[in-house]
């Protein structure tokens, strides 16, 4: 009985050492904002956004995918001063832009959504600061991915 006793003492403690690195890790990134870069200076050139033909399979399983990339093509600018909340900067990223530059982007609704929403707000000539404060707030996840390849 007293082994039985001990036995469940220590899966609880595992349980409860295991689960405890999760609980902070949410924690901290209620808070915290995803790296982003400040605007680029005049004349500089930003690293390519992947090419909608260099998309394939579940790469460009849906419209909203190779749509996405042809939309953060012409908002190069914008979201490379907007944080990705998918927290992909913790490999490495710099910014949303450094999603449309490999096929991350493209697998991540996150960053699908936020692309959706910073072209839409650029549409209605909010700057990329106005635009990186909506992202801020959650405005992103309002962006339904259903109907944002019909996005112009």
């Amino acid at each position: 009985m007293l082994r039985r006793g001990v036995m469940l003492g220590i899966v609880v403690l595992l349980t409860f050492a295991v689960s405890a690195p999760w609980a902070t890790s949410e924690q901290t990134q209620a808070g915290e904002v995803p790296a982003y870069n400040p605007p680029p200076a005049p004349g500089a050139k930003l690293p390519p956004i992947l090419g909608r033909d260099q998309l394939w399979g579940n790469n460009d399983q849906y419209p909203n995918q190779s749509h996405a990339y042809e939309l953060a093509a012409k908002i190069q600018k914008v979201i490379y001063q907007q944080p990705c909340y998918c927290y992909c900067d913790r490999m490495g990223h710099k910014s949303l832009h450094s999603c449309f530059e490999g096929t991350h982007g493209a697998e991540c609704s996150v960053c699908l959504k936020e692309l959706y929403y910073s072209y839409q707000m650029s549409m209605k000539h909010k700057t990329a600061a106005q635009i990186r404060k909506g992202i801020i707030a959650g405005e992103w996840k309002q962006v339904d991915l259903q109907t944002a390849a019909n996005i112009h």
